[in-house]
């Protein structure tokens, strides 16, 4: 069964690996430009670094689809730079996942492929796809949705270790973002961790580096750019989170419904 992913972020990625691991190929693409914060768990890194391994699972950056076989026999997940997702033409997957996490749907359709799934609030299920996954943190993490909406963007960062909004690093002006601290490091409230266009970025509260862009992105004033963990456990910033592991399973669970339905 081909699966085509769109987006490689930490969540697609948690996606992904679930997926793989069910025993499912996985075709991923992303951006020029990716601007994951969590890249050090996401399959976007492979944009610019080639590949990347993310727990058990490695993923590497193709040119076209006619490397697309021989990766998928090792066990590998393609990542290709296609932001439109035009291989969509020529790959015809059975499966099609949205997991750009754009808050709103910008552009996929629920007659490109037999199943088509939307990650998170923008898709309406039985209108721009099949299923909905929510992916709102707390009670209804992960539910499939047939039916409807999931939650809508609240714009409030979910609550980790007691901390949502001062857990965001953003930028501080337009310009080059340029990393001072790197993830895994322990910051202190009030401390710098990065610059933009030039202007510093202050940490809002004390913990673990959990993510942060990698060196030389445009961003906007006010862009999220990094993120920080007060629960301050290293091992986090090398793993996939449980809102991706639960957003994963989801996944998998509406594939696998859809999968027994064809054998009936």
């Amino acid at each position: 069964m081909k699966i085509l992913i769109k987006g490689a972020g930490d969540l697609a990625t948690g996606i992904a690996i679930r997926l793989v691991r069910a025993g499912y190929e996985v075709l991923m693409t992303e951006t020029n430009i990716p601007t994951t914060v969590r890249r050090t768990v996401a399959f976007s890194r492979a944009v610019y670094e080639n590949e990347a391994v993310v727990e058990d699972v490695k993923a590497v950056l193709i040119k076209d689809a006619s490397e697309i076989e021989a990766l998928h026999k090792d066990g590998i997940v393609p990542v290709i730079v296609d932001e439109e997702a035009a291989i969509l033409e020529t790959y015809q997957p059975e499966v099609l996942v949205d997991a750009i996490i754009a808050k709103v749907n910008t552009g996929t359709k629920i007659t490109q492929a037999p199943l088509v799934i939307g990650v998170g609030p923008g898709f309406e299920a039985t209108k721009d796809c099949h299923a909905v996954i929510e992916t709102k943190r707390g009670h209804y993490l992960g539910s499939v949705i047939w039916e409807g909406y999931a939650i809508p963007n609240t714009g409030i960062p979910g609550d980790i270790g007691g901390f949502t909004t001062e857990r965001i690093i953003r930028a501080s002006a337009d310009g080059v973002f340029e990393p001072v601290a790197k993830i895994g490091d322990l910051v202190e409230k009030g401390q710098v961790v990065a610059f933009s266009g030039r202007e510093p970025i202050y940490a809002l509260m004390s913990g673990i580096v959990r993510g942060m862009l990698q060196p030389g992105v445009l961003v906007i004033k006010g862009m999220k750019s990094g993120d920080i963990d007060a629960r301050c456990e290293s091992r986090h910033c090398y793993t996939v989170s449980d809102k991706a592991r639960s957003i994963g399973g989801a996944v998998l669970e509406a594939v696998s419904c859809y999968e027994h339905k064809l054998k009936k």
